[in-house]
């Protein structure tokens, strides 16, 4: 059996060298120390000394994740952490560049031949341009961002994410990096049986991972996945057709496609509206209204808001924002969802939060010799602060167009 925290090879993901292997190793342990030796120390250093040092100076206890950070920021033991995060978050993306270098020539190659075979569309428009907020900075850190390209039929930023994010998860996403994907999926299997789309939407795909999922469930649905970079849709359309999979990739911008008027039974992202914009996250959820059918589903798979957090949890969540170029990161989850979805012209009472259990988490409780029951309770626990996921399952924002809706003018 697949171990569940070794990503699962296929024909176009980067190869490494013994040496390159365990430079990428060291990225991804050395976050994992991060996160479960130092993260952890955060805490009790609060609740000791940062916190009573604010109530000292301001006669009061902090109140808000803002108040946190002013204290916490002068205290040597959280630079010692923000500094470690920071540097291992640089370290996997170099890790994982070097073998990109070496081998983007051949990789180019071989998603053409790939691609040659995928039955499925790839759209890459002349002329595009992707939303600044996208490209004014490398997001998350990663050399070159989504859109970047050195060369004709680029695919280096998609192979960059497709090996990066897995040393960036962990191991969470699971061995074909699809955890949130298959994740509502198994969501949507469990909770709606009868749910059968025919046309599926994928906004901000990036290269495929979680619309993958989508397509073995719903084997004879036509599923589209689009993303602002055209490398990594590129390399997204390769991917799949290496995997067996036929699927449609589009250089896209989710806040206005060129899909027409109700054509998707269901619409759906992953962890992409806290990589948008203020201004931009309205527009997507009014284009997923607009290009939904009637009785369509809208589902955005994400971090909770954070008025379903503790103040000292929503800090160590915003640290994203302020050390990990995720600038939308800290201010998308205190917007009103369900109030942004209301004025895309879903009804109120048919949008909600639930929590779709993390799919990696349910498989390793079951490998292990566990009952359904007790799967169900590892990824249902409450959340942790500091973990890829919410303490083992996703924040869905689900909401159900209407039979009789109309697309908002």
């Amino acid at each position: 059996m697949l171990n569940t925290f070794q990503q699962a090879d296929h024909p176009i993901l980067p190869k490494a060298t013994a040496d390159e292997a365990s430079r990428e190793e060291f990225a991804k342990s050395f976050k994992g120390f991060i996160q479960s030796t130092l993260l952890p120390g955060l805490t009790p250093i609060y609740e000791t000394r940062v916190s009573k040092a604010f109530e000292k100076a301001n006669g009061r206890l902090p109140e808000n994740r803002r108040d946190i950070r002013s204290v916490m920021i002068h205290d040597l033991y959280f630079q010692h952490y923000a500094m470690a995060n920071r540097t291992a978050q640089e370290l996997l993306w170099e890790s994982v560049n070097v073998s990109i270098d070496r081998q983007l020539p051949d990789l180019i190659e071989k998603a053409k031949e790939l691609s040659a075979t995928n039955k499925g569309e790839l759209v890459i428009p002349e002329g595009f341009e992707p939303p600044r907020y996208v490209t004014a900075l490398d997001i998350h850190c990663m050399p070159g961002g989504y859109c970047s390209e050195v060369t004709e039929d680029d695919v280096s930023v998609g192979a960059l994410y497709d090996r990066g994010v897995y040393l960036y998860s962990m191991g969470y996403t699971g061995p074909n990096n699809d955890d949130m994907g298959r994740s509502v999926v198994n969501y949507l299997k469990r909770n709606m049986p009868d749910f059968k789309p025919k046309r599926i939407l994928d906004m901000g795909c990036t290269v495929g991972h979680s619309t993958l999922p989508y397509k073995e469930l719903f084997p004879e649905a036509e599923v589209w996945g689009i993303d602002v970079g055209g490398p990594c849709v590129r390399y997204a359309h390769a991917r799949a057709a290496g995997m067996g999979l036929d699927v449609n990739f589009a250089q896209m911008n989710a806040e206005e496609t060129t899909f027409g008027d109700e054509e998707f039974d269901l619409v759906v992202s992953h962890i992409l509206l806290h990589e948008t914009s203020g201004k931009a996250m309205p527009r997507v959820f009014n284009e997923a209204f607009r290009v939904l059918k009637p009785g369509g589903l809208m589902i955005h798979a994400d971090l909770p808001p954070f008025d379903l957090m503790d103040p000292f949890t929503q800090f160590i969540l915003d640290n994203e924002t302020w050390y990990n170029n995720e600038p939308f990161w800290g201010a998308m989850r205190d917007m009103d969802q369900i109030g942004l979805a209301e004025k895309a012209g879903f009804d109120r009472d048919a949008v909600r939060f639930d929590t779709a259990p993390m799919a990696v988490m349910e498989f390793a409780a079951a490998a292990s010799g566990y009952s359904q029951e007790s799967s169900e309770h590892v990824a249902e626990r409450d959340f942790t602060a500091g973990e890829f996921a919410p303490g083992g399952g996703w924040e869905v924002l689900i909401a159900k167009k209407g039979e009789k809706q109309a697309i908002a003018a």
